[in-house]
């Protein structure tokens, strides 16, 4: 089959964010999205961001608009929330974000009417009424169709990078897990879920298709629930490894580093140069160990087998790809990145929390309500580090 992949912006970006819906009081789940959507989606028609349903009515998602900068998009998500707020607010709801909710329970909780979502628990049964998980994705335009599976297997080796940076699923049904991000082991349990597979260029990943089609296992290409996807509609990257960030500075640090690290990819191919590929045992290696320890993760760098600490080898980065992020308009956002290095990212901080409020894990929901509501917007957060 032919799949078209629109033509889009290079190294534009958009950004969609997965957000629960909670009891203000208890913490817990609840099934109120339909009557936010109710209010919602039809005034949102009329903005640059979109607020949708997802497979659970105890989740919302905000999409921003496709942005030259990273800054412009969070400024839709930020609008975007606060529109959710005028409704939620008064029905005693309250937002936050994470990759997991800390004890809520799957059978509790009740699927979205819709079609797609039926046919999905339908197939996969308790491993799709257990996908509790809550992430962000984030778009980059690419220019050139050819570029897109090059540039995926070369993202792939930041895989680990950004899924320890985004780490915040610690805990799940109420139980430590002992991993940084349990969301990324559980969500992999799809039948299209997981790492892309290896693909060389565009016509097999037409081919993988048209397998999988021909076989009933999906029926479109939006069916492909890969950690990095194509978005042949939109013509750009997805990447949708990353568990929910709590914040809104971290969405940004997190998606500027997605369109910097596309764009300099992007740039090596312009100049002839064949981009870097880790053998996929690596990848899948990578994976398991920033989901186990995040931040703390030791991971394989190059295809000789070069062991670096995660957080060491992104400090690098950053400091090799600034110019990039300059020229983007996103280099504060990418400053951002560090920051999460230096305080720990979510993980690490409901952890904190649990553990000095005796293992209650209501606290550590009113701490992520806390932080979704109390923590600083993206304007003020780049004023607190100046220029």
């Amino acid at each position: 089959m032919t799949v078209p992949f629109a033509t889009s912006a290079r190294s534009s970006v958009g950004v969609e964010w997965e957000i629960m819906l909670a009891d203000g009081q208890s913490g817990d789940l609840v099934p109120r999205a339909p009557d936010v959507l109710a209010t919602l989606e039809e005034k949102s028609a009329l903005e640059r961001h979109t607020i949708t349903g997802e497979l659970l009515t105890n989740t919302i998602e905000v999409t921003s608009g496709i942005g030259d900068t990273v800054a412009e998009v969070v400024d839709d998500i930020a609008d975007a929330i606060a529109d959710v707020r005028e409704v939620t607010d008064p029905l005693g709801v309250e937002l936050l974000c994470a990759g997991s909710h800390p004890f809520a329970q799957w059978y509790d909780q009740q699927v979205t009417d819709k079609t797609r979502y039926h046919k999905l628990i339908e197939r996969t049964q308790w491993w799709g009424r257990n996908m509790m998980i809550w992430g962000i994705h984030v778009h980059v335009g690419v220019d050139d169709v050819d570029k897109v599976f090059p540039i995926i297997g070369a993202l792939s080796g930041y895989l680990p990078h950004l899924q320890a940076l985004s780490a915040s699923s610690p805990f799940w049904a109420g139980e430590r897990t002992g991993y940084a991000s349990n969301r990324a082991l559980v969500f992999q349990q799809l039948p299209t879920a997981g790492l892309p597979w290896p693909l060389d260029d565009w016509s097999q990943y037409e081919r993988y298709l048209t397998d999988m089609q021909r076989t009933g296992v999906m029926e479109d290409a939006t069916e492909v629930r890969w950690d990095i996807r194509p978005a042949p509609r939109w013509g750009t990257i997805e990447v949708r490894a990353c568990d929910g960030m709590s914040t809104l500075p971290e969405l940004a640090a997190v998606a500027s580093m997605v369109q910097v690290l596309v764009e300099h990819f992007s740039r090596e191919l312009d100049e002839g140069r064949e981009l870097p590929r880790l053998q996929p045992w690596f990848v899948r290696e990578n994976k398991w160990r920033a989901a186990r320890y995040g931040t703390d993760a030791r991971i394989i760098v190059d295809r000789d087998g070069t062991q670096r600490p995660v957080a060491e080898h992104l400090r690098e980065t950053l400091e090799a790809l600034l110019p990039v992020a300059e020229e983007l308009h996103c280099a504060r956002e990418f400053a951002g990145v560090g920051r999460i290095l230096d305080e720990g990212p979510s993980s690490s901080r409901q952890l904190l929390v649990a553990d000095a409020a005796d293992g209650d894990l209501h606290a550590v929901v009113q701490h992520l309500i806390r932080e979704f509501r109390a923590g600083p917007t993206l304007r003020d957060h780049l004023a607190s580090l100046g220029g």
